[in-house]
């Protein structure tokens, strides 16, 4: 059979062909048109992803992007570790149960005769430390490093209502907490005039020494000073 009957037409020479021919039979010219490239999605229309130069040229620059980006979250996440770390560290209070640590040493600054800092770490609220004035202080160093979690204060002369009042109180008490690599960390407790315990949530790592310096008096009068009937810190379990 004739292969020169009418077909498609070459688009090059526009000789007829066959329908089952690939190539022209006169000048071999392709007669299946390529197929049209599929539209590129949006994104690759934006700077850097659209390719208006070589293939090589094009693959570097998104290796540099992605590079950049990569490098660009590297230093995000180095700059936000403290924060993650300070998070971490509190969650995990929440979620442990804090155990009573004791001090190893207890001293004062200042301290109204049979009325020693001492007290204020013996576990009985009806005796206090007796400090003379505003700006005394109470230092407590204890044997190890550890989580400081909470601090615990019972505020006047003791615990009972009726006692209580007997003695002038300090209402803000300056903490100072000391860790093992010297770093020290401040923080303000503002109390209540009311007797009973007063808890403050601290998150402190590594504390080796807390230093508590009284301010702020309450109830003060020229035959009163200021007492502190107890101080229990409590470090994670």
């Amino acid at each position: 059979m004739s292969d020169s009957g009418a077909g498609v037409p070459c688009p090059v020479c526009g000789t007829p062909n066959p329908p089952e021919r690939r190539f022209c039979r006169r000048c071999a010219a392709p007669l299946t048109p390529a197929t049209a490239a599929a539209p590129l999605p949006w994104w690759r229309t934006v700077w850097p992803f659209h390719r208006r130069t070589r293939g090589g040229s094009g693959r570097m620059t998104r290796f540099l992007v992605v590079l950049a980006v990569v490098l660009a979250l590297c230093a995000g996440g180095f700059l936000l570790l403290p924060a993650g770390r300070h998070l971490i560290e509190d969650t995990r209070d929440k979620l442990g149960k804090a155990k009573e640590v004791t001090a190893a040493r207890v001293e004062a600054s200042a301290e109204v005769p049979g009325h020693p800092v001492g007290d204020s770490t013996d576990g009985l609220s009806n005796r206090y430390w007796g400090a003379p004035a505003p700006g005394a202080s109470a230092t407590y160093t204890f044997a190890e490093p550890f989580r400081l979690v909470d601090v615990i204060i019972t505020n006047g002369a003791s615990a009972s209502p009726e006692e209580y009042a007997h003695q002038a109180r300090a209402l803000r008490i300056d903490m100072e907490v000391t860790a093992r690599d010297g770093r020290k960390v401040h923080k303000e407790l503002v109390l209540s005039d009311k007797p009973g315990p007063q808890t403050f949530p601290t998150g402190i790592s590594d504390a080796t020494t807390v230093r508590l310096t009284l301010d702020a008096p309450a109830g003060a009068a020229p035959e009163r000073h200021l007492a502190l009937a107890e101080v229990e810190f409590f470090r994670r379990g």
